[in-house]
């Protein structure tokens, strides 16, 4: 249901936006590259299954910080305000071993983490110097509807079976919303656009509890927040 009631309201946010653009206002659309920063193992939601996982895996969760990249298309409505519609794209893996545990002739237990992302954000943002300056600092908020794939493939020790080791592969896939904030500022000619933005995602999601859950982590989640510090390239069009 929260999930629904976020989608309806950003559809509707994007239905007031677009017809409160004038037809003489300036449209841009934004290219964005730059890097995102999991939330760190101290600020990671409850039941993270990183967390939970470097009680026997060897991994730095700092590791999946890497690159991200997207799109968004950006409306004016008035001097002052600018709605957005956009999607980001994001997937890092991260090697990692059994902390205490090797294979029979010495060498590591090893698996592979991986994390993907493509969140759709919806946002409005406010410009105190308006849209018509050539520096254009701004603040603003909104949702993101986040799409997002969790595994851990390679080989695993069953402590159940006499410590049997074996190879597979655990996976979580779904949907989610979360909250965005951003700021930043763009300099702006009568075609192109340069900048630079910072962004915070805020969001976690469930993992299956069959693939994921142990007795010291019943229900197991992924943080899907953190921080995005990126360039962006516009190309504007309209009068």
């Amino acid at each position: 249901m929260i999930r629904r009631a976020a989608l309806v309201f950003c559809i509707a946010l994007i239905a007031v936006i677009v017809p409160a653009a004038s037809a003489r206002a300036q449209q841009t659309v934004n290219f964005t590259i730059g890097g995102f920063n999991i939330h760190g193992a101290d600020a990671r939601t409850t039941g993270d299954v990183l967390v939970s996982d470097q009680r026997y895996l060897t991994f730095n969760i700092d590791d999946f910080h890497s690159v991200t990249f997207g799109g968004e298309w950006l409306v004016p409505f008035g001097r002052f305000f600018e709605g957005g519609a956009g999607v980001s794209y994001f997937s890092h893996s991260v090697p990692s071993e059994y902390t205490d545990f090797t294979e029979p002739g010495g060498g590591p237990i090893s698996q592979q983490l991986k994390l993907r992302m493509v969140p759709i954000s919806f946002t409005v943002r406010a410009l105190p110097l308006t849209n018509r300056s050539p520096v254009q600092p701004y603040i603003g908020g909104g949702l993101a509807v986040i799409n997002w794939r969790y595994s851990e493939s390679g080989e695993f020790v069953d402590f159940a079976n006499r410590n049997t080791i074996f190879t597979d592969s655990f996976v979580g896939t779904g949907n989610t919303t979360g909250g965005v904030v951003l700021g930043g500022v763009r300099f702006a000619g009568d075609r192109a656009t340069g900048g630079f933005e910072v962004r915070y995602q805020h969001a976690s999601a469930d993992l299956p509890i069959s693939e994921f859950a142990s007795s010291a982590n019943p229900n197991p989640k992924i943080d899907l927040g953190g921080w995005t510090y990126q360039a962006t390239i516009g190309v504007r069009f309209g009068r």
